[in-house]
């Protein structure tokens, strides 16, 4: 898969894909991360992206020309179903493990980073497929919301993390009957088995997988239901005797 991200900031991601996972799979192409310089599509002295809005008003906007002709000559003849275009925006529904699923069949996804004010709305109504955003928060870019992305996608990407195991019982990722069981990972411990006073759960040190299946999978709501309830009245679940969940 191949990951394109457009920024003014093309600098800024040598850290957040210099280093781990993603850099490894990287290194081994597994997959591809291309950073465009969105400048390279202007032709004024002073390489300018953005302008000042019409109808008055604090900020600016970026420009619509860099930004189409980057697309076009980034994705030339674009395949609708396999290269996509993605609008990084505090107005977008948020990303999530969902979103992940769906980008990792993909071919190539070109994540177009805002800044300033925002970007000409001609943009998301022509250009982009879909606009998305991390959370229901502003960011001075779109810069660290293209990291999160590109990190998300690529973990779902076979051999990336070695043990596609891992990817499959992570938070929001657990599948049930081939569907996500949209709830947090369990609680996990490591050694000593007891810390401060604090021990492990005992089922968890048995030897008992049935068991730890269940353990965790019960453990796994239970902590849902604490830290965030919002995902099992969104979706649902509950858990039946054997620890499965289910969609209500």
């Amino acid at each position: 898969m191949i990951f394109h991200v457009l920024s003014i900031f093309p600098e800024f991601f040598q850290g957040p894909f210099g280093h781990g996972v993603v850099a490894r799979a990287d290194k081994s192409g597994l997959l591809q991360i291309k950073i465009h310089d969105l400048r390279t599509w202007t032709y004024d002295f002073h390489r300018t992206v953005d302008d000042r809005p019409f109808g008055g008003g604090e900020g600016m906007v970026l420009k619509p020309q860099p930004l189409f002709e980057a697309v076009e000559a980034i994705l030339p003849n674009r395949n609708p179903e396999k290269q996509k275009v993605a609008l990084l925006s505090a107005q977008g529904p948020v990303f999530h493990q969902g979103t992940a699923r769906r980008f990792v069949e993909l071919d190539e996804l070109l994540l177009i980073c805002g800044r300033y004010e925002g970007v000409d709305e001609r943009v998301s109504e022509y250009l982009a497929d879909e606009e998305i955003s991390i959370g229901d928060f502003v960011l001075s870019g779109g810069e660290l919301a293209a990291a999160v992305v590109v990190d998300a996608v690529a973990r779902l990407i076979p051999g990336v993390l070695g043990n596609e195991e891992s990817s499959r019982q992570e938070s929001f990722s657990a599948l049930e009957d081939g569907e996500e069981s949209g709830i947090l990972d369990c609680p996990h411990y490591t050694r000593p088995a007891t810390f401060r006073g604090w021990s492990v759960p005992e089922v968890l040190l048995g030897g008992n997988h049935a068991e730890i299946r269940k353990w965790r999978r019960q453990a796994a709501l239970e902590k849902t239901k604490r830290l965030r309830p919002d995902l099992l009245s969104s979706r649902a679940a509950v858990l039946d005797p054997d620890g499965v969940v289910k969609k209500g």
